[in-house]
């Protein structure tokens, strides 16, 4: 089990490459002709996305499978904090390709307490009341309940319906009041 959080390899990568080679994060490294008739050239910046997101699955393996440490936690906090202060404070920094990764970082530490958390609630053993042999209860006869003859009932036919006669509707002007 490794000790450390494996984005700092990306970590460090970015950093050797943005101060001390002189390249271009838009460099592209190879033309890929596509059978559409284009040609799809990555970058030097796509691949060090790729590379970190590869990272950041073995980091979520390494989680699921082991668990996290206190110390990777806090290993974690820190290499966000890190990258984020970075990119806030070096002007070297300020690339979309460095912003991806700090997304990429803070990705890796939520879910590293989420990894963390749902395995703790899983190792969670409630207490259990220890179980003492109990005998079992002597089972009564079943009472058999006797039928009492029942009178027939005499059965009526429902009365018929009959709706109520209505008088037509005669409409009725006010009175008007007439003054002498």
């Amino acid at each position: 089990m490794l000790g450390f959080p494996l984005l700092l390899i990306p970590f460090a990568i970015y950093n050797m490459i943005a101060f001390i080679v002189p390249m271009d994060w838009g460099t592209k490294l190879y033309t890929f002709p596509l059978k559409s008739g284009l040609a799809w050239s990555p970058t030097l910046g796509d691949a060090f996305i790729v590379f970190s997101l590869l990272m950041l699955m073995f980091e979520f393996i390494k989680a699921t499978s082991y668990g996290k440490s206190v110390v990777e936690h806090f290993l974690a906090i820190v290499l966000t904090g890190a990258a984020t202060a970075e990119f806030v404070m070096v002007d070297k920094a300020d690339t979309p390709v460095f912003v991806l990764f700090v997304a990429i970082c803070f990705v890796d530490l939520f879910a590293g307490f989420a990894a963390s958390l749902r395995r703790a609630r899983r190792a969670y053993v409630p207490e259990t009341v220890p179980v003492t042999h109990v005998e079992p209860a002597v089972r009564a006869a079943p009472v058999r309940a006797e039928t009492m003859p029942v009178a027939p009932t005499i059965r009526a036919e429902p009365a018929t319906f009959e709706p109520a006669r209505t008088e037509p509707v005669v409409r009725v002007e006010p009175v008007q009041k007439i003054e002498p």
